[in-house]
């Protein structure tokens, strides 16, 4: 057997990152090509990641540059599975101590839409970006995350196919709903050895009953948003809606709170606040059905809504009769607010995927240069954990996600030729960035969430901490 020719480094940390991949790789030009799209993500552009900005080239002008049709042909036509790098991205993951997930971890579901232009692009087509509040041509893609509060990193994406692109529209057999999607990769993500105490997802999957069925019958216990006024069959003198299951809990104020109780919500910054938390019934709902109601308020008195949640869930209550038969531990009302605040982390993670590492930005049409993309974008985010993390063997004292990095490991380069410079050097400004910058370490509340998101963030870093 011909041995394998050596494949030029990648600057500092980066290449002993990417040396994980080589065997995933067959070619020289593919490991080259890997490394290359790896240091272009991460460095601090001011235009899009795009295949000219990746490879330092002039945008337009520079698209026939040989580097750029290189990563071109990377992206589109070399021979590689992206499946195989993501799962070997997510086993590294598991295999670190500094980064396995554990059962007290939360599996975060959610999609999001990057505007696109034209017809031409698969998966393409006129949907709602909750980002930025209008109905537009974009591609969505449904994405799983894990998160446990101070740490957090995406699992898998998958892009959503509009019904226009099948012959037969919705009823076509290869045409897949959103929550399909999101089921289904739920199921890849227990499957792939990612435990959680439960699936969290806003109202856009929390109203939908099929898709609770599909995460129950998988043995995904979840905790879900609904909306305020999502209505259920009830007799007249019955609760009809959350907010009308949650104004009939008793509450005489902090000092006799009757049926709600306070958590206490703690944020970065070390100021805390005051939620109240009840378990409500609506219609079949109820503390010991099925599926369990829980409100959570800053105000029980008049529940405004930009600071109540009303959260679906599986998991049994404290003392309850589903305990016996739950193969999930019991969740009070405070348990719950606590799983449903961190999945404001999928927030922070698409300000740093899609912000600044570029996921957003991709200007390649097929389907398969576009999952190739974004399985890059995440091998770029979990380097930052891998570069920015302390040792797993920790000396007494020290504190997870306070490292420090020794300037030898940062490396340094010079620019290449003129019309093509070399991004190397970036890679040592952002390791070096881990260990001054953290990310918001909040939990929003739902009037927060709505605000548009920064165009610049900092990138995953290891200050972080708790929060609930």
């Amino acid at each position: 057997m011909t041995a394998r020719r050596p494949c030029p480094p990648a600057p500092g940390p980066l290449e002993g990152y990417a040396a994980g991949f080589d065997d995933l790789l067959d070619s020289l030009a593919q490991r080259r090509g890997f490394r290359q799209y790896l240091t272009g993500l991460p460095a601090p552009r001011e235009r899009n990641k795009t295949l000219t900005c990746l490879a330092g080239a002039e945008p337009v002008a520079g698209a026939q540059h040989p580097a750029v049709q290189r990563l071109q042909f990377f992206l589109s036509e070399s021979p590689w599975e992206h499946e195989r790098v993501n799962a070997r991205r997510l086993e590294r993951l598991r295999d670190d101590p500094r980064t396995a997930p554990h059962a007290g971890g939360v599996l975060v579901i959610d999609d999001s839409g990057d505007p696109k232009d034209g017809t031409a692009t698969a998966h393409v087509g006129r949907q709602w970006l909750g980002r930025y509040g209008k109905t537009d041509n974009a591609v969505v893609t449904v994405t799983t995350l894990w998160a446990d509060g101070r740490l957090y990193y995406p699992l898998h994406a998958v892009p959503y196919t509009p019904a226009h692109h099948f012959e037969r529209g919705r009823s076509d057999p290869g045409f897949r709903t959103k929550w399909r999607i999101a089921a289904a990769l739920a199921r890849q993500a227990r499957a792939a050895g990612s435990p959680c105490r439960a699936a969290v997802a806003d109202g856009a999957f929390g109203d939908v009953d099929d898709f609770r069925c599909e995460l129950h019958a998988a043995d995904v216990p979840f905790v879900m948003a609904i909306r305020r006024r999502r209505g259920v069959w009830g007799y007249a003198h019955e609760a009809h809606t959350p907010v009308d299951a949650a104004s009939r809990l008793a509450w005489h104020g902090p000092g006799r709170p009757g049926d709600w109780t306070p958590v206490t919500r703690t944020y970065r910054d070390g100021h805390t606040a005051t939620w109240w938390a009840a378990d409500a019934t609506l219609g079949f709902w109820g503390p010991d059905g099925l599926n369990r109601l829980v409100a959570a308020t800053t105000d029980p008195a008049t529940l405004p809504e930009k600071s109540t949640w009303y959260l679906v869930t599986d998991l049994p209550r404290p003392g309850g009769p589903r305990i016996a038969e739950s193969p999930h531990p019991p969740a009070d009302p405070a348990e719950v607010v606590r799983i449903y605040g961190i999945r404001n982390w999928i927030e922070q993670s698409y300000k740093q995927v899609k912000d600044e590492l570029g996921r957003a930005g991709f200007q390649v049409r097929t389907d398969r240069a576009i999952r190739r993309h974004q399985t890059l974008v995440n091998c770029a985010f979990s380097f930052c954990w891998h570069a920015g993390l302390p040792p797993a063997a920790d000396p007494p004292g020290s504190e997870r996600g306070h490292p420090t990095i020794p300037a030898a490991s940062l490396a340094t380069s010079s620019a290449g030729r003129p019309q093509l410079a070399d991004p190397g050097h970036h890679a040592a400004t952002l390791v070096a960035s881990l260990v001054q910058h953290a990310p918001a370490d909040t939990t929003a509340g739902p009037e927060r969430r709505r605000q548009p998101r920064p165009t610049t963030q900092p990138l995953p870093g290891p200050a972080l901490t708790n929060h609930r």
